[in-house]
């Protein structure tokens, strides 16, 4: 008896392997579809991502990132990376379905994750104090300084790569500019469509200016491994391009759009 009890058992489990194997798990797009929003990846960063004077986010990729979830019929969550070096750890642990903050496109987000079609150009630059900008005229005029740049970005990379000695890794692209402001760091490297947007005349670091460029890159969009979104993302940015949508808001933020 005990025999066929362990046989029945054995065919139990066998059948019940079967099954489960058979299932296929969900793919992204159903799955936002089921929970009826998509969690977008983002950090505090004009013109990128900002919130307004209702304390609601705004900015290009804040815009961008409605006009997808529309499109898909989901709701948009926001949610702030506190430690921009580990954003693939949390779009891997599924806290979000998106990386969309003016995120570079790099061999390890291509490694990381999947990256849509680049749509914003950008350029990673140098700002400090507006009567210090001109005597910094290349890269190797950042040896003896202390450069802030933000943890995990592509800020760092640049700065890493022109060989700067002095990096101050911080939270984001506002500390490292607040950095500069408080006289903390004597430069920060961050990307130029910030740069652009927060220096200067008329804005909260009108004692800084931005100087020479280190890197030209492009923006994309990163999804999960193998996800079905980059290739829904990517038509849907087609139309938008398409339609003068996308132009439109590029021209509104003062951005330029990648070919």
């Amino acid at each position: 008896m005990k025999k066929y009890i362990a046989l029945f058992l054995a065919l139990v489990m066998i059948a019940a392997c079967f099954v489960g194997c058979g299932k296929k798990e969900a793919s992204d797009m159903d799955a936002i579809k089921k929970a009826g929003k998509i969690v977008v990846g983002i950090t505090d960063y004009a013109p990128m991502d900002y919130k307004d004077e209702n304390g609601e986010w705004t900015g290009f990729d804040a815009e961008f990132a409605r006009l997808f979830a529309k499109e898909l019929g989901v709701e948009i969550e926001f949610f702030v990376i506190a430690d921009w070096g580990k954003k693939f750890v949390e779009l891997e642990t599924k806290n979000i379905d998106a990386v969309w903050n003016g995120m570079t496109i790099t061999d390890e987000a291509k490694l990381n994750s999947s990256v849509s079609d680049p749509y914003v150009l950008n350029a990673q630059v140098v700002v400090a104090k507006a009567d210090k900008i001109d005597s910094i005229k290349a890269a190797a005029d950042l040896k003896d300084l202390k450069v802030a740049v933000e943890n995990g970005s592509a800020g760092q990379d640049a700065a890493e790569a022109a060989e700067i000695t002095n990096i101050i890794k911080v939270q984001d692209q506002a500390a490292a500019l607040l950095e500069v402001k408080s006289g903390a760091s004597d430069a920060c490297v961050i990307d130029i469509t910030m740069a652009k947007a927060m220096t200067g005349e008329g804005t909260d670091y009108a004692e800084l200016a931005a100087g020479i460029s280190l890197t030209e890159e492009k923006y994309g969009v990163s999804f999960r491994k193998d996800s079905d979104l980059t290739a829904k993302f990517n038509a849907f940015m087609d139309k938008l391009v398409a339609d003068g949508t996308l132009p439109n808001l590029a021209k509104k933020y003062n951005l330029t759009l990648a070919d």
